[in-house]
């Protein structure tokens, strides 16, 4: 994959979701409306990390590279390269694949 030209800020991550099968086990082509929304994907960028109140920076406990779930209609859609993406908060991650 080509880099990408996107730095997130704080606690945010950007996020490639990972699509799901199109066909079914039974060999039904599944269209776009009919497919579910993904709930897994690969960071490709983390910020560096929210601040405390004493204003240090808490590290990310993901980097670039691992593959994460997160909740069904979290973050935020957007087109980079011609590649739809997600960009979420940290929190909004329930854990990390594997």
């Amino acid at each position: 994959m080509a880099k990408i030209s996107f730095k997130p800020l704080g606690g945010r991550v950007l996020v490639e979701p990972i699509e799901q099968e199109e066909v079914t086990a039974g060999g039904i082509v599944l269209p776009e409306t009919a497919k579910e929304k993904p709930q897994q994907g690969k960071v490709l960028a983390a910020g560096p990390g929210d601040r405390n109140d004493k204003g240090e920076r808490v590290p990310m406990d993901v980097k670039a590279g691992d593959v994460i779930l997160f909740a069904k209609y979290s973050g935020t859609e957007v087109k980079i390269d011609g590649k739809k993406l997600l960009i979420m908060r940290e929190s909004d991650l329930l854990g990390i694949v594997g």
